[in-house]
């Protein structure tokens, strides 16, 4: 089992949102379950709030399961990476401009690599930058 992953916000929303999830998010709420550590950048909690009002104001979600996701994710075991701020400027956005991402997408990206752990991602551009820079996607083996 894993014991550590970076996981973008569009793995969580899968986890909450039946029309977003893939088997590879499942995957992650299972090794979440069995004792992994979600590892994020400090912009994950932002996005993952942001995505779940979002998808409330669509009528996807109601506001109670929008509440009750956030209580649930409030309580994941979380590893907040807190150093990307000071690589925005740095060695974020050169990520970013290289391989055609934001700047968000980037902190995954980086984090991943900084720290060898696989990246969890649904996003395409992510996922083809990822494998060019050679961290092992999740659920992809070695």
């Amino acid at each position: 089992m894993t014991k550590s992953f970076v996981a973008d916000a569009s793995v969580a929303i899968g986890w909450v949102h039946p029309a977003q999830s893939t088997d590879d998010t499942a995957a992650t709420l299972i090794a979440i379950a069995e004792g992994a550590t979600l590892e994020v950048p400090a912009v994950w909690p932002l996005e993952v709030a942001n995505a779940l009002t979002v998808l409330e104001r669509r009528g996807k979600l109601t506001g109670k399961e929008r509440r009750i996701a956030l209580g649930w994710m409030r309580g994941l075991r979380l590893r907040i990476d807190h150093e990307m701020a000071g690589l925005a400027f740095s060695r974020l956005a050169d990520l970013a401009h290289t391989y055609r991402l934001s700047v968000y997408d980037a902190s995954y990206l980086e984090l991943a690599e900084r720290r060898r752990l696989p990246l969890a991602c649904k996003d395409g551009p992510l996922r083809t930058a990822a494998k060019k820079c050679g961290v092992v996607l999740y659920g992809s083996g070695p």
